[in-house]
């Protein structure tokens, strides 16, 4: 049976053998056929679509939409030019949401440390950090 054992995929990917374990369960790839000796034997294909799926992951796409992509990517007849346009303005949406989020947890950073030492708060309700992990919006 020809094919790459977990460990020949894991080093080609640049993933941990659990990271693949974990693709596998959830559906991302396709279960490999087994050996005579019970290995798992992953096509070199699976390989590709690990790295399809860690570049996507780090631009920002979650599991599940990772998934639609691996659909359209793997199917070379399909490529729904409407449903790419949908998921590009959800993600635009999404994006803006965390970068005025991080703008928000920057502006209370920033309120800790341009005070002077002296004028840092002596107590955690004091603090805009602890403040801010157990309230939620605090402002800065």
């Amino acid at each position: 049976m020809d094919g790459l054992t977990i460990s020949q995929v894991a080093i080609r990917s640049n993933v941990h053998i659990e990271t693949i374990r974990y693709y596998e369960r959830r559906g991302l790839i396709s279960k490999p056929p087994r050996s005579e000796s019970g290995y798992r034997m992953f096509s070199h294909e699976a390989v590709e679509d690990i790295q399809f799926i860690k570049r996507a992951q780090e631009i920002g796409f979650t599991l599940e939409e990772i998934r639609e992509l691996l659909t359209i990517y793997r199917n070379e007849d399909y490529f729904p030019t409407h449903k790419m346009l949908q998921l590009a303005l959800a993600k635009v949406e999404e994006v803006g949401k965390k970068i005025s989020q991080l703008e928000q947890f920057k502006a209370v950073l920033e309120s800790v440390t341009i005070r002077p030492t002296f004028m840092l708060p002596s107590s955690k309700s004091q603090c805009p950090i602890m403040k801010r992990c157990l309230e939620g919006d605090v402002e800065a």
